[in-house]
Parts: C-alpha cells; structure tokens; sequence
C-alpha cells in the first residue's frame, strides 16, 4: 500500500513510520499539511495518516479534509488525533476523514482500518476475473496466482504490489523505484536489477505463468 505519513511529532513519527515499513507498505513522510495536499495531488497514495501535534492547527486541518476527499484517487484519510473529544472526532469525520484515533494508539487497529479501506476501495474498482489471478495476500505477505503461493521479501513485494497497478502496462522504472525504495535518496539500477531478476527465477521454480517482462529504455511489465 502506497502511503503518505503527515507527522510533526518526532517520537510518534519515527514509530509510525518503522511500524508501517515493516508492513511492507510504500512510505513517504512529511511535516506539513499543506506540503501533504500538494504531494498527494503530483502522487496517487491509497492512504494519508496524519498524526495531529500540537502543531497543527485543527481548525485549518478541518478545512483542508475535504480537498483531501476531492482528490482523483480518493486516498482514506485516517487521523491521530491525540487527544479529542466525541464531537470533535465527528467534526472532522464529516468533514472528510475516514477514521480517528485517539490515545493510546493501537498500530494493529490502524493497520486493520487501512486495510478495510483498502478492500473497500478495491471491491469498487474491480474490472475482471482475469484481474485476479495474480494478487497479493497483505496478511502473509505471498505472491499468488491460483492455488499457486509464493514467499517474497519486503522489496520484492513492493516491485510486485506497484506493478499489479498496471497489470499488462508499462511502468518505467523512476516510478517503479520511487514505489519500492521510497525511503532511499539514490538507487543504484543494478538493484532494480537484481530484484527483478530474482522474482523471475521464483516464479519460473514456482510454476507461475505471469510473468515480469522488461521494456528497453523504459522499465516493466507484469503480463499473465
């Protein structure tokens, strides 16, 4: 899951942050909100997690939540608020939010609320049968195709996650790098290389049809 993390607080942040990579999700991480509205609309992310600090001023959070809301992927937008009230959780809840959670956090309670609206959001998007025989399974983290099962590293997840959004599309490898290393400043392209390389031989052992192709000058393909 692509995922856009809004966080003034250094110690919750640098949680959040360690707790949501080691979920195998695509990370990228800001301190301001109005610098979160401009990266969401140049980047398609499936979710924004705000976590509210003193910092942030609630009232012009509130009028920012709907923009979110506007946005041509429609990304859940899930707040931690801290502190807050019933009514002030229903206010920001109808102003665009997806879920609020207050403290004491629980990371597997969000962890779960994403990945609901994750499923809510792909039940709505679903365009055929054929685009289920290669999925990921978020819950074991496994490559799967039929019966088929196939245990994969937190990168190679993340290559496979970002071309199963363009199944049979091309995805050129800038992208494809800035999904599944999004935490690092310079990608040397004979990593790329490498993890490519060595989800081909996996799923050539496994007996897997689908299959990843490269395109000259450009990047990738995932076809099955």
């Amino acid at each position: 899951m692509r995922i856009l993390l809004v966080s003034t607080s250094r110690p919750e942040s640098s949680y959040l942050h360690k707790a949501l990579r080691e979920s195998a999700h695509s990370l990228q991480v800001t301190n301001d909100v109005r610098d979160a509205m401009y990266l969401a609309s140049q980047d398609a992310f499936d979710a924004i997690v705000i976590v509210v600090g003193q910092e942030v001023r609630r009232d012009e959070l509130h009028s920012t939540l709907p923009s979110f809301a506007r946005l041509a992927n429609r990304p859940s937008t899930i707040l931690m608020l801290g502190h807050a009230a019933p009514g002030e959780r229903a206010r920001m809840l109808r102003a665009g939010a997806d879920a609020c959670f207050v403290l004491p956090y629980s990371i597997i309670e969000m962890q779960e609320r994403l990945a609901a609206l994750r499923r809510l959001s792909q039940h709505h998007m679903r365009a055929s049968p054929q685009d289920e025989l290669a999925r990921l399974d978020p819950r074991t983290h496994e490559f799967v195709e039929g019966s088929q099962r196939l245990s994969v590293t937190k990168r190679e997840y993340l290559v496979i996650e970002c071309l199963l959004r363009h199944v049979n599309g091309p995805v050129a490898r800038d992208n494809l790098i800035r999904y599944a290393w999004a935490e690092a400043d310079d990608v040397d392209p004979a990593s790329v290389n490498v993890v490519i390389s060595r989800l081909r031989r996996k799923m050539r052992q496994q007996g897997f049809t689908t299959q990843v192709e490269t395109i000259n000058h450009f990047g990738y393909r995932l076809v099955h």
